[in-house]
């Protein structure tokens, strides 16, 4: 492998039928190659790499470069034709070069080279010829070490390997792309898919070209589990309480219940991190922190919230702990008499000096910042230990002042509480509480760490476990060295032994009893008692510094970190510019400095005590989400939850989440309120806006199984009348090119009943097969993004009359099914082939067979928009294009197009080629007068419909289906101010009689309505002009047999069966005239209606021929206002029982 190795062309392959089958011996000639006679057998499948790389359409290279590419041996690529849809497999030897195989020059980098056709089966690749040294070896793979060796490497198929299931964007190694199963599967003369990423794996449009990217990995600083989270995480938890406030709190409330203030803050914290471990460990974390952590669980609503907050509590802790830094300079200063200003203005100084410098570390790098935590943690702990020390060599001096050393009387003394000055159990462990928090410092830079994975789990317990046990330590030994009260004057000894001594301090030959009026000693007075305590007093100094700007600097790192992972995920689009990052380690530095700008006006405002409670609340609220997220996770039962730290348990993190919302109130009520609005604000504010992310969040995985389990839980349930809800399959084709038929179904399916647009896809399998997949993320997403409630189902077939069987037998999940065909009404059957019309129908007899109710809709200027949205199209893309000429707008129709290939009702090919438009420059070509008022009607379902009628001509009882529909839409906003008015057939001598009894029934089953009709004339003849024209509108559908020789007039209705015959016309011609005589009523009466919904004649399968329905359709239904021909399937959805 020392050389460069010549890559085979495509030229060389031999023709597919020749490919020797996978698994064969034969399958491809050595390709590990270079010296392997001297070597071991090889690497290992786990050194090896395997790479799939798709060669993009339009790849092929010039073949000067193609040559130089492989060594100067091989022969020209023939370009981007033959690059179409290749794949390229190479197999590299790492052991046979020293320069990593991604690296350019690498002698490995060209390893072996296997290339393959579009097939799936094995192809021969060049004997591998190595030009380095002196020999040139050529292998045989009968040898059975190589073929063991190389399993999944002389195939197409790939073997298992973590790079096919990279994101695209990851920083640990290249996404290979796996052979999809179109190249492994399809036929050899077709071309494979162009798909990109199934199952909602996280891809960009760039995805082949990011999948050969590896990014430049030197220079990048990572940390282990102690330098990354261990170091941090302690540093973070010891603040400023250890030294200056845990004296206090013994003081308050005992060695006891300090010890149990203690551990319920360790619960809190002990159980979130618990949580943290599981989410952490549940799949690969990049940077980000709780962020991240909670945003990939509970989805981008929470995250969103919580980052945001998260973020900026973390830059004003900046300020808290600079200021708590400053205050001890101050206090400092002050004994010595240098004050500068005053004591306000020093802390203010002192402070934005202190916060220039922390920047200046962070900005200079994760290292220094690394290297600044190391020597303050060591600081750190010898001041602790300074403490320790002092607490075993009591001086006299130290007596007055209330230190024995170690004494069983102040131990028992101190054990108890004893509250001063209206504190109580719970305002101590408000008090203390916020010097546990600080547990995510490790995690919030997850995106620095070498193995999160292993590294927050491992570092974040062992520092809660370490933490707690100095806190608890020196609480216990503080409490039994220190008495509570002490004057600190010398001259309180007692020389004459007091017989009556209840205090240790007598005991021990002290009197402080003098101190009831106020001392300035003691646990309870002096905050300086660990100072005083220890044996250097000015390490516990250092000790403070330490503890506070390591706290502030782990809070100046977190908070850029977090919010930059924030802004990249754009969830906030008005702050995307704080996502850049900047040098190898992808420093936030425009984070940074707001961060300090944050920072720097909280050190200004110096008021700290308003701030605290609400940055501890922020925190929690955040710990509460964390755990919250866990059992969430665990809930939702979604098989990608699977965390590799196992120490975990649902319930106990809901009691954690429960926890940290009841500590919330304890810590202050008022603080915790704001903290719930402040996220719940953004809450709705994100879910409001609808980021566009798909994460796999835990919210998604409940929805399903919510659905999953009540889809279940319904299908034990019985229908029952009163719960009929009309469930519609509506054939739309492209749910867009019929707008009109969508609204108005919508208009009674929403939030009532569900709404499935079907479409069948006709045409070559393959093509629609491929359009299937397409079609149904689009479309489904036009939907939501139109408001639509409704679902998309595509199907392919070979008619729509199979398409349609297919859809009415398999849509739908249990009693979530649809119970109704809703078809438009196919304007041009006159023009079209009848065997569509004939196809058409038998959609209708089918949806009878199968129990459904029919409706169809008719607008008289039609539904079908699809030529239109095509013509808007072509016009965009010529105003686009520099061509000044007048263009004349063909389209082609030859070719099935989807709007083609789909449609039930859609115009024939001859009436949709589009008119042509002279000037296709002027932005708005008009169109002509048909197709505006084509569009205009396309969108009147969806505008308010004003004061008008609804018309319902219930003229047979179908189970109520006629009356249920025209209720369910006078119910929605858009329709509420119609009326519905009721029209039916009667005899003319009891119309009176009728009207009541239908007043009665529409009254018991609760229907408002401003008028009923009873129509007596319905069986009257029609007009001879009417007449006239039916006779001439179904003239050429008409058999004539009485014309013709019976042979050829059978042989005639055999090849034609929707022609009409004589008899037939003879036999249903008062039916005929019905449907005459109904649409002059409907045109007397109802031509100002909004709509109008009417009882769907029916035809008797196989007894009435195709084209004499169409007529009855169409002659019952022109030139009217929208209207609705419905057909229940005769069982009763309305009931006037309660």
């Amino acid at each position: 492998m020392e050389g460069k190795q010549q890559q085979p062309q495509p030229e060389e392959l031999p023709p597919p039928g020749l490919a020797v089958p996978a698994g064969s011996e034969e399958g491809g000639k050595d390709a590990a190659g270079g010296g392997a006679l001297g070597r071991p057998l090889g690497p290992t499948p786990s050194q090896s790499r395997f790479q799939v790389d798709l060669v993009a359409e339009g790849a092929g290279r010039p073949p000067e470069e193609s040559r130089k590419a492989s060594g100067g041996g091989g022969t020209a690529g023939k370009g981007s034709e033959e690059a179409k849809g290749r794949f390229r497999v190479n197999f590299v030897d790492p052991s046979a070069g020293d320069e990593s195989p991604g690296e350019p020059g690498g002698g490995s980098s060209e390893g072996g080279n296997v290339s393959f056709q579009n097939g799936g089966d094995t192809v021969l690749s060049e004997g591998s010829l190595h030009s380095g040294g002196h020999h040139h070896y050529y292998y045989d793979t009968h040898t059975n070490t190589y073929y063991l060796r190389t399993f999944g490497h002389n195939t197409m198929d790939a073997v298992p390997r973590i790079d096919h299931y990279r994101h695209t964007a990851a920083d640990l190694g290249e996404k290979l792309i796996r052979p999809s199963l179109a190249e492994l599967h399809d036929e050899l003369d077709k071309e494979p898919f162009e798909d990109g990423y199934a199952n909602g794996e996280e891809g960009t449009p760039a995805g082949e070209a990011a999948a050969t990217y590896t990014p430049d990995s030197k220079g990048v600083v990572k940390f282990g589990w102690i330098k990354g989270v261990l170091v941090r995480c302690m540093l973070n938890i010891w603040g400023v309480m250890l030294f200056i406030r845990l004296s206090w709190i013994v003081g308050q409330a005992g060695i006891g219940l300090s010890v149990v203030v203690i551990g319920m803050a360790t619960v809190v914290t002990t159980i979130t991190g618990l949580s943290t471990s599981a989410i952490a460990t549940n799949g690969f974390v990049r940077g980000g922190g709780a962020y991240y952590l909670i945003s990939r669980s509970l989805g981008p609503e929470f995250g969103g919230a919580i980052g945001l907050i998260f973020a900026f509590a973390n830059a004003v802790a900046v300020a808290m702990y600079v200021v708590g830094f400053a205050e001890t300079v101050v206090e400092l200063l002050k004994e010595n008499g240098t004050l500068m200003v005053d004591e306000m203005n020093d802390i203010r100084i002192i402070g934005a000096i202190t916060v220039v410098v922390l920047l200046g570390i962070s900005v200079a790098g994760m290292e220094w910042e690394a290297k600044a935590q190391i020597v303050l943690l060591v600081i750190l702990i010898l001041a602790i230990g300074d403490f320790i020390i002092g607490t075993f060599i009591p001086l006299d001096s130290k007596k007055p002042k209330g230190f024995f050393g170690y004494k069983a009387e102040i131990f028992m003394e101190n054990f108890g509480p004893d509250f001063r000055d209206e504190e109580t159990f719970f305002s101590v462990f408000a008090i203390f509480f916020p010097a546990a928090t600080g547990i995510l410092a490790g995690a919030n830079i997850s995106g620095d760490l070498a193995d999160p994975q292993s590294a927050i789990p491992k570092g974040t317990l062992l520092a809660i476990l370490i933490t707690t046990l100095v806190y608890a330590g020196i609480a216990v030994s503080v409490g039994s060295c220190v008495v509570r009260d002490a004057t600190g004057n010398i001259n309180n000894t007692i020389v004459t032994e007091l017989t009556n001594c209840t205090t240790a301090a007598c005991k021990l030959n002290y009197d402080f009893s003098s101190c009831e009026t106020g001392c300035h000693y003691g646990l309870m007075n002096n905050f300086q008692v660990m100072s005083m305590v220890s044996g250097f007093a000015p390490l516990i100094s250092a000790g403070i510094f330490s503890a506070t700007l390591s706290s502030a600097l782990a809070s100046l790192v977190s908070a850029p970190k977090i919010f930059q992972a924030l802004c990249k995920d754009n969830i906030y689009p008005a702050f995307q510019m704080f996502g850049k990052g900047y040098g190898k380690n992808n420093e936030p530095l425009r984070g940074y400095l707001l961060t300090f700008l944050i920072a720097l006006g909280f050190i200004l405002i110096a008021e700290l005590n308003v701030i605290a409670p609400i940055i501890s609340n922020f925190f929690l609220a955040s710990y509460a989400l964390i755990n919250f997220s866990v059992f969430h996770a665990s809930l939702a039962k979604s098989p990608g939850w699977r965390p590799a730290f196992k120490y975990y348990n649902m319930w106990i993190s809901l009691v954690g989440a429960i926890l940290c919302c009841i500590v919330m109130f304890v810590i202050n009520w008022w603080a915790a309120l704001l903290t719930y609005v402040i996220v719940l604000g953004l809450y709705i504010y994100v879910t409001y806006k609808k980021p566009d992310v798909n994460w796999g969040s835990s919210t998604q995985a409940l929805t399903y199984l919510n659905a999953l389990q009540h889809s279940i839980r319904l299908s034990g349930v019985e229908d029952h009348v009163k719960n009929f809800r009309p469930q519609c399959l509506i054939m739309t084709g492209p749910p867009n090119a019929r707008p009109a038929l969508l609204h108005l179904v919508h208009a009674f399916t929403k939030n009532v009943g569900l709404m499935i647009c079907g479409h069948v896809h006709m045409g070559p399998r393959r093509q629609a097969m491929k359009e299937l997949s397409t079609d149904l993320a689009k479309y489904q997403r036009w939907l939501i993004k139109n408001k639509m409630k409704a679902f998309y189902a595509p199907v392919h077939a070979e008619d729509l009359r199979d398409g349609g069987q297919y859809l009415m037998q398999a849509a739908g999940l249990g009693r979530m099914r649809p119970n109704t065909l809703v078809v438009g009404f196919k304007k041009n059957w006159r023009q079209s082939d009848m065997r569509d019309v004939e196809t058409y129908i038998n959609l209708f007899h089918d949806a009878f067979d199968v129990q459904y109710g029919v409706v169809v809709i008719r607008l008289k200027e039609g539904l079908d928009i699809s030529h239109l949205q095509g013509q808007e199209e072509l016009l965009s893309s010529q105003e686009k294009s520099p061509c000044t000429k007048d263009v004349i707008v063909k389209v082609d129709y030859s070719k099935k197009s989807e709007t083609d290939t789909s449609i039930v009702f859609a115009p024939s090919s001859s009436e949709r080629t589009p008119t042509p438009h002279k000037d296709s420059k002027s932005p708005s070509s008009p169109l002509n007068l048909a197709d505006q008022r084509l569009l205009d009607a396309s969108t009147q379902f969806q505008k308010k419909q004003g004061k008008s009628n609804i018309d319902v001509w219930w003229l047979f009882d179908d189970g109520g289906l006629t009356l249920l529909i025209p209720y369910l839409i006078t119910t929605k906003k858009k329709w509420k101010d119609c009326k519905i008015r009721v029209f039916i057939g009667g005899k003319i001598n009891r119309i009176d009689h009728d009207r009541r009894a239908m007043a009665t029934l529409l009254s018991k089953f609760r229907i408002d309505f401003s008028d009923i009709m009873v129509l007596g004339d319905i069986n009257t003849k029609p007009k001879k002009e009417n007449i006239a024209a039916f006779e001439e509108m179904i003239e050429p559908f008409r058999l004539h047999e009485d014309d013709k020789e019976q042979e050829i007039a059978d042989k005639m209705k055999e090849d034609e069966p929707w022609r009409i015959t004589d008899n037939e016309l003879e036999l249903y011609k008062t039916k005929t005239y019905r449907q005459i005589r109904l649409n002059e009523l409907l045109k007397e009466h109802s031509s100002t209606a909004n709509i109008i919904v009417m009882s769907l004649p029916v035809a008797r399968k196989g007894a009435v021929s195709s084209a004499l329905y169409m007529a009855w359709l169409e002659a019952l239904s022109k030139d009217l206002p929208p209207i609705l021909l419905v057909r229940g399937n005769h069982q009763s959805v309305l009931t006037f029982y309660s």
